[in-house]
């Protein structure tokens, strides 16, 4: 995990679980309709859902591809105030990684997926940055 716990009294924390997808130096971003910032994709987690199974559920509805449970394996843990205007809201990220089956699509709430790379860094919310961050310092991210 980058840095310890955001959450205290008075924080409402937003669970999500995210697919780091890396191809030649850069990473999967998917973007939201109606919004300007590309997300790594994935999202909140469902009452009692385990990571596999939302990391399972979200990336088929965002991008139309199946991901091997098997290949999944965790990346890091992420924690950021969910962005620069809003204070009292925390976004905790789980980051897996993992082969899939299928082509990539933008889907359901999904209108533009594109590969990104550190350069694209305002482009991304502050959890996400965090995960560049890493990215970049591993030298997986270009």
């Amino acid at each position: 995990m980058t840095g310890g716990p955001m959450t205290g009294p008075g924080t409402r924390l937003v669970d999500t679980v995210a697919w780091v997808h890396l191809r030649d130096g850069m990473v999967l971003g998917a973007r939201t309709r109606g919004k300007d910032l590309f997300y790594i994709p994935g999202g909140k987690r469902h009452d009692g859902e385990s990571d596999l199974r939302t990391l399972l559920r979200e990336v088929e509805e965002e991008l139309t591809v199946a991901l091997v449970p098997g290949t999944v394996a965790h990346l890091g843990t992420y924690e950021a105030p969910v962005d620069e205007h809003t204070t009292g809201v925390v976004v905790r990220m789980a980051c897996y990684t993992g082969e899939y089956r299928g082509t990539l699509a933008a889907a359901g709430e999904i209108e533009e997926i594109a590969w990104l790379s550190y350069a694209d860094y305002d482009r991304v919310p502050p959890v996400d940055r965090l995960v560049f961050d890493d990215l970049r310092a591993a030298g997986r991210l270009s």
